[in-house]
């Protein structure tokens, strides 16, 4: 019988099961990719006390087949190339350049939409869970890696609900810790392995980081008292 998960909740419940060395850890960050990421995330961050926030990334897809990335882009002028891609479809550079430099627009907006004028949190010598809803290529997750990396985390820690077997042993050697549920072959689209796999709106982005940074800060005043 193939095994698939209900939504992304369930896959944030059940990921969070197995992070639970970090309840209530002052160090620790969790760090979702928007969009899908952050309903897995929240239930992570709900479960473990634990500070929520975005990692703002933007898939460069192949022009035509959108879903296929030949790179990834990050803040902070970061950019991970797929060489795979690329070289198979012989990309040349100056397309990547213009799908970059569309999508720069859309990280920018997204930035404002979601962080406003709240400042990124502080990334060095912290315990970093970065939450994704499943991952296919790895670009887009390797962005992310590389801009958390420059600023000196205590760790990296992957959590993801599904990933290619190949992908998932690739990330076990540039991160600390790699949590992943299901790694299907062939993987062939995300969505085949989620009952329920609607898309995540930028509202619900915004309500889910202020419910889950609200319920931190009142699970803590409550500690305190």
């Amino acid at each position: 019988m193939t095994v698939r998960l209900h939504n992304r909740n369930e896959a944030g419940q059940v990921l969070a099961s197995k992070l639970t060395t970090y309840t209530d850890r002052s160090d620790a960050l969790i760090l979702a990719l928007p969009r899908g990421g952050v309903p897995v995330a929240f239930e992570i961050a709900t479960k473990l006390h634990l500070p929520l926030d975005v990692c703002l990334v933007r898939k460069l897809g192949v022009p035509g087949h959108k879903e296929l990335a030949m790179g990834a882009i990050a803040s902070g002028d970061i950019m991970a190339i797929n060489r795979d891609v690329v070289d198979w479809l012989n990309i040349p550079q100056q397309v990547i350049e213009r799908v970059a430099t569309k999508e720069k627009e859309e990280l920018a907006r997204r930035d404002r939409v979601y962080r406003g004028n709240r400042p990124f949190p502080k990334i060095r010598d912290r315990s970093i869970i970065l939450v994704d809803d499943g991952i296919a290529t790895g670009a887009t997750l390797r962005a992310a890696i590389i801009t958390l990396q420059q600023q000196q985390p205590k760790e990296i820690v992957v959590a993801v609900p599904i990933a290619p077997p190949s992908v998932y042993q690739s990330l076990t050697a540039e991160v600390d810790r790699v949590i992943c549920l299901l790694q299907p072959e062939p993987l062939n689209s995300i969505s085949l392995w989620y009952e329920s796999f609607s898309q995540t709106t930028d509202k619900e982005v915004c309500d889910l980081l202020a419910r889950a940074n609200s319920g931190v800060q009142e699970f803590r005043s409550s500690v305190v008292q």
